[in-house]
């Protein structure tokens, strides 16, 4: 269905408030520069715009005139493409594929974790808490080996990575032992003004930003 009125003059992105894939992509729009409409959504009371234009009523879901596209996958890579400065996947094949890999294991490993922890029971938190932890520490040599997350430059496997990152002290999520590698490269990307600017209100009280 086509978008409404009010949205076919300009991006608008349906987003949680607080939910590490919608972070995600408003990540990438931070880093782009780009300007669009943010419509908070309760995923228990999605707003009839959401329900008729994304068929699985999902956040995130980006409306840019008549194209409607949802995942944040599919999202963030659609913004890297069609504004391709600055870019934020590796120009060589190999390296992309490597990076797609390791999103795809941050959606299917960690977010759950993550997701677990924010709307599970106890024992579902819990156990969320621990294997996120155990995460993290197989992850440590990839932390140290480049300035970014498997880049030398920020890419898109770090707006995945990064609100992840940003949540570990409202999860109660301590970091591993050797971890402060971990949090010197948060704290990179949470300098970084495009960061802040891609928190909603909520998700700035999850903590502060460093100096």
């Amino acid at each position: 269905m086509a978008a409404s009125p009010r949205m076919r003059n300009a991006m608008t992105l349906f987003s949680s408030v607080d939910d590490v894939l919608c972070h995600r992509v408003r990540l990438v729009l931070a880093a782009k520069g780009v300007t669009y409409d943010l419509i908070p959504v309760d995923a228990q009371n999605p707003p009839p715009d959401l329900i008729d234009l994304n068929p699985y009523h999902s956040v995130p879901t980006l409306v840019e005139r008549d194209q409607v596209l949802y995942a944040a996958s599919v999202v963030s890579e659609y913004l890297d493409e069609r504004y391709p400065h600055p870019p934020l996947m590796p120009v060589d094949p190999l390296s992309r594929a490597r990076l797609r890999l390791a999103m795809l294991r941050l959606e299917h490993d960690w977010v759950p974790q993550v997701q677990a922890i924010q709307f599970g029971g106890r024992q579902q938190a819990e156990a969320g808490r621990k294997r996120l932890k155990e995460l993290l520490t197989a992850s440590i040599p990839l932390f140290k080996a480049s300035k970014f997350f498997l880049n030398p430059e920020m890419s898109l496997a770090d707006c995945a990575m990064a609100p992840i990152i940003w949540r570990l002290p409202a999860l109660d999520v301590p970091l591993p032992k050797d971890g402060k590698v971990i949090e010197d490269y948060g704290n990179r990307i949470f300098r970084n003004p495009g960061f802040a600017r891609s928190l909603t209100p909520q998700e700035k009280h999850l903590r502060e930003l460093p100096d």
